[in-house]
């Protein structure tokens, strides 16, 4: 498996990364609706192309498994691949945006519990939440960091 950044990010990428979005989302957000993922999917390619550092995890076979957002310090999205879940990118793509990106915070979705234990697992540590999103939905989110520089995720 290999972890790269990605400067150039042309509409077509943008795509394929709006597609494992879906995937993933259909697969771990189960209290959002169809119209809910709609209505996100919508502002998905700006948040890809905007965010200040984006990295991609691709398999061996050259497979597209997921990628890393981060921002300032932050990171602002991760997704895997539904058909790829359980192979190690989320871990390398959150090692990668700790140890080459500087990520020490993030938010996950309350809702997700799954997303949350994984971060969990990786050291992270609930340092507070929202009881909405970014756009005022009522999507409450657990703030996250990792809290010690001895800490690594697997």
């Amino acid at each position: 498996m290999d972890v790269m950044l990605v400067e150039d990010r042309p509409p077509e990428m943008i795509e394929q990364l709006k597609g494992l979005w879906r995937r993933s989302v259909e697969a771990t957000h189960d209290f959002l609706t169809v119209a809910d993922m709609d209505r996100i999917g919508a502002y998905v390619p700006d948040a890809i192309a905007s965010v200040e550092e984006l990295a991609v995890a691709y398999g061996d076979d050259e497979a597209l498994l997921g990628f890393v957002g981060v921002q300032d310090g932050t990171v602002e999205m991760l997704f895997v691949d539904d058909a790829r879940r359980g192979q190690g990118a989320g871990s390398s793509l959150l090692r990668f945006a700790v140890e080459e990106l500087g990520a020490r915070q993030l938010e996950v979705n309350e809702q997700n519990p799954q997303a949350a234990a994984f971060y969990a697992h990786r050291g992270w540590h609930v340092t507070g939440r929202r009881d909405v999103d970014d756009r005022g939905e009522p999507f409450p989110l657990l703030q996250m960091e990792l809290l010690s520089s001895d800490e690594k995720p697997e």
